[in-house]
This record gives C-alpha cells, structure tokens and sequence, in this order.
C-alpha cells in the first residue's frame, strides 16, 4: 500500500520544476509591464511556497509512527500564507494621489497559493489557476482600459511670467477638457539669471481620461506668456 507521508525524489523534483514554470508564467506578465515584483520574483514566491508545501507534508515522516506525534501537514502552510503578506506590502505604493501595485501584491499571494497546490500535489488545480490569473491580470486589463473610465487627479505646474500672464485661458482649457479644477496654487519666484519676475502655478485637477494629461500640458504650453509647463 502506497504510503501518503512518502515521495520519491523524481516526483519531488517533477513539483520543484512545475513551481517554477507556472510561477514565471505570471511573472512574466507582470515583468512585461515593469512591476517591480516581476520574473525572478513570482518564480522564487512559487518555488519558495511549493518546497514548504512539500516539507510541510513529507518532512517529517519519520516521527510519523512515533508515539504522541499529531501530524498537521498545512501547519508550515499557513505560514507561509501569513508571512506572504510582508513580501506583497513592498510592492504597494502611495504616492499622495493614487496607490499602485495592489495588483502585483495580489499575484504573489496567488502565485504562493499556486505553489502549495503543486506542492501538495493538486496539479490540474495549479495549472487551471495559472490560466485563470492570466485571464484576469491580460484579458481584465484590455477590458478595463477599453470599456472602465478612471478619474484620476493629476496636478500641472505652469511656469509663467508675472507681468504677462492670464489664468483666463487654463480655466477655458480644463472646461473644454471636462477637467474639474479642485485646487490652485500661486507662487512667485525671480529668474535670476534673466532678472524677470515668475510665477508659478500649481492646478489640481480631475481628468476623465489619463490620456488627457499629454493633450493639455501641450496646449497650456503654447499659451502667451508660458516660459514652462509639468504634469504628474
């Protein structure tokens, strides 16, 4: 009889290599797009999460017959699924306007889930799961970009000179663009280098497209009396 607590090392290799296989096929996608968790990162999560899984079950099946031993094979699982959590919080950033890499911390979490199922031997689930987050993370983001608006405040910093300068026209620009203004800030400053005296304004605005954000800083660009134009 085929005993559950035992693999032999071809089988233990086939999970390895599997691992790292359907790991870099996410990884690969999320290194296309310059995430910082890419390739090398979802391989390792995977493979990482795969030999855990496999020591949690085989590891210790010598003190299987020992006497008062509980086995408890998702023990080194859950672990690892807690300790997943620090690796996917340092691929989240908030830069003061928006959060990015939410997405990626979720396809390491996936990824790790991909490995204990190899690991724990649920091979048609492993591969089915790899299709499925490449559906989303491919299939899902064509459809967002085509048919989701998404707002977003972005903020241009226009550089002007203070004794020729009118905000008439920026206001006129956004309206046109269905840009909302939510903030304006003046500052001036001195040219040293011309002796001519700056300003410096900062407009917040909201878009209903992000593509909007080239159109516009080129046409505040051209504007009488713009010496520079930002956007972020």
């Amino acid at each position: 009889m085929h005993n559950p607590w035992i693999i032999d090392d071809w089988h233990l290799m086939l999970r390895l290599l599997l691992s790292v296989l359907l790991g870099g096929l996410i990884g690969y996608e999320r290194e296309r797009k310059n995430h910082a968790a890419g390739l090398r990162t979802h391989t390792l999560v995977c493979l990482g999460s795969c030999l855990i899984m496999v020591l949690s079950i085989y590891g210790f099946s010598e003190f299987v017959d020992q006497q008062g031993v509980n086995r408890d094979p998702a023990r080194l699982a859950a672990q690892a699924i807690t300790g997943i959590g620090f690796l996917g919080a340092g691929t989240i950033m908030f830069t003061g306007k928006s959060i990015t890499g939410l997405t990626t911390a979720a396809s390491l979490w996936v990824v790790m889930a991909i490995g204990l199922a190899v690991g724990a031997g649920f091979y048609l689930a492993a591969a089915f799961s790899v299709v499925l987050a490449l559906i989303v993370l491919w299939g899902l983001n064509i459809l967002e970009k085509r048919y989701v608006n998404h707002t977003g405040e972005h903020m241009f910093t226009v550089t002007v000179d203070a004794n020729n300068v009118s905000t008439e026209p920026m206001q006129q620009l956004l309206l046109r663009h269905g840009a909302k203004l939510l903030r304006v800030q003046f500052d001036e400053v001195t040219d040293h280098a011309h002796g001519i005296g700056l300003m410096r304004i900062r407009l917040t605005v909201r878009l209903p497209k992000a593509t909007l954000v080239l159109a516009i800083a080129e046409q505040l660009r051209t504007m009488t009396g713009v010496t520079a134009v930002s956007a972020e």
